[in-house]
């Protein structure tokens, strides 16, 4: 078979690793590690601001950013077990606006920029392509 881009030049390519340089992507390997995931794990920017960030009523009420998303995480471990393929939906409660809400969320898991397992958490109308 053969190759779709063969001859063509390459003249810009946005890696898993400007992602997080830039800040578009959040590592969170090392809580996910003490979680039981073995694989590199990142967040969105969105899903960062957003979720794990708390606001101010969130803060009064005892919240961070650690405690938040140790919630996010081994609420995605725990889902990991009852489902199988490369997608996996899973929620977690954060506090917003001195509300409690169920947050829904998505993990990718695909090739990360060597070809090696990664996986990424983003909102649900956030795209993986």
């Amino acid at each position: 078979m053969n190759n779709l881009f063969e001859g063509f030049t390459v003249i810009h390519s946005y890696t898993r690793a400007d992602m997080l340089a830039d800040g578009s992507l959040v590592d969170v390997s090392r809580l996910a590690k003490e979680a039981g995931i073995k694989i590199p794990v990142a967040v969105t920017r969105a899903v960062w601001d957003g979720y794990i960030v708390p606001d101010e009523k969130a803060k009064a009420m005892g919240e961070s950013e650690d405690g938040r998303l140790w919630d996010c995480l081994w609420m995605f471990r725990l889902a990991i077990a009852g489902q199988r393929g490369w997608r996996v939906f899973f929620e977690f409660l954060a506090t917003l606006d001195g509300q409690h809400e169920k947050i829904s969320l998505k993990a990718i898991c695909g090739p990360g920029d060597n070809a090696e397992p990664v996986i990424t958490i983003m909102l649900l109308n956030e795209d993986e392509d």
